[in-house]
């Protein structure tokens, strides 16, 4: 750990090491936060992003003097991406003391933790999470980086009902908080523009063949497809169904925002539309930072390790401007101040819900990235 003392003198070393043993006070202590995220299973590659995106931000926190005179250390906690387990991880961080969560990434695992860190008074700013009911029920402790799926969901129902109105449209999801909440607000907006889709299902996630739901979508001759969940389900499921349905056109949310994308689906992956939010590596305010995670890092900070990157970096600012860590005097700056982050200028409403940040746009993969769909 780098030392945040610099004595004048050896007297002043002495009586610094005299009140450190008279009153047993580490002028070194460290302020412990969390970072919650999918370190395991289908979409470990997600919480990679936000744990290197926090990781990031504390480093070069900790390298321009720490805060409020100490230093930042990180607790890694996997929550795998599940209700349960991120109860687990949740109460582990509470008893490891931690004084902001950086997380959860999946909405699922977000709603199911928010109470335990309002009762232990523990700030949480999710860089991913965006089923509306986060922030919508989470308490004023809840905050987050990213935008909402009501907002998703209507730019995805737009799009389908001006583009292909005149196609065999399906939508599917994996019925959980993420890909079913994505998939209702996607189809609603469709309806509401007066489009109606031929087929509404759902998948069980995690599975290892997807065979007989990519043929029901052969047998209903779907034209466009819809999907609300994560990647790797995605990615088997539209493999088995171009073999009946070479043509069908895969269209789907932000969890699909990483070049990851591409080693799971192959060839049939390219083509793939998506929303997402600002490609925050194209900001100015994003650039320094970027080019240390090439150069320092080797690292490429696409998808949400930016956003995570921000949810730390907006915390961090909120405590200097309070000059305190105490949790209702931090929460009340959160929710009355501006932050300059590489996300740019954000504030927050009185839920929490980011402000500041462009609505969602549309993405294409191309054979090796994804780029803003022209």
């Amino acid at each position: 750990m780098k030392s945040l003392i610099k004595p004048r003198s050896t007297l002043y070393l002495i009586g610094v090491i005299g009140f450190f043993l008279s009153s047993s006070i580490s002028v070194q202590a460290q302020i412990k936060i969390g970072v919650a995220a999918p370190l395991t299973g289908s979409i470990q590659w997600l919480g990679e992003q936000q744990e290197a995106g926090a990781q990031k931000a504390v480093d070069d926190l900790n390298d321009a003097g720490g805060l409020l005179g100490q230093e930042v250390e990180i607790i890694s906690v996997d929550d795998g991406c599940d209700s349960d387990q991120a109860k687990a991880a949740a109460e582990q961080l509470v008893s490891q003391g931690v004084v902001f969560v950086d997380g959860h990434m999946c909405s699922s695992a977000s709603l199911a933790v928010t109470e335990i860190y309002q009762a232990a008074d523990i700030i949480m700013i999710s860089p991913a999470s965006t089923n509306p009911r986060v922030t919508d029920e989470g308490g004023p402790n809840v905050f987050r980086v990213t935008g909402r799926d009501d907002q998703q969901g209507a730019v995805a129902g737009s799009y389908l009902a001006e583009n292909y109105s005149d196609a065999r449209i399906g939508i599917i999801h994996d019925g959980q908080a993420y890909g079913q909440g994505l998939a209702e607000h996607t189809k609603r907006t469709l309806n509401e523009k007066g489009v109606k889709e031929i087929l509404f299902d759902a998948f069980e996630p995690n599975q290892l063949n997807y065979l007989e739901f990519a043929d029901k979508l052969v047998a209903a001759n779907v034209e466009v497809l819809y999907a609300g969940g994560y990647i790797a389900d995605i990615a088997l499921i539209l493999r088995l169904a171009r073999k009946g349905l070479p043509d069908l056109q895969l269209l789907s949310g932000d969890a699909v925002a990483s070049e990851d994308w591409l080693d799971l689906a192959g060839e049939v992956g390219v083509g793939t539309l998506f929303t997402f939010g600002p490609d925050i590596r194209l900001k100015p305010e994003a650039a320094s930072i970027v080019a240390a995670f090439r150069e320092e890092d080797a690292y490429e900070p696409a998808g949400y390790t930016l956003y995570s990157y921000a949810a730390v970096q907006t915390w961090a600012q909120a405590v200097q401007r309070a000059g305190s860590l105490e949790p209702q005097a931090v929460i009340k700056t959160l929710h009355e101040g501006k932050f300059d982050t590489v996300l740019g200028e954000i504030s927050f409403d009185q839920k929490g819900d980011v402000q500041g940040l462009s609505n969602y746009i549309w993405y294409a993969f191309e054979a090796d990235r994804y780029v803003p769909l022209k």
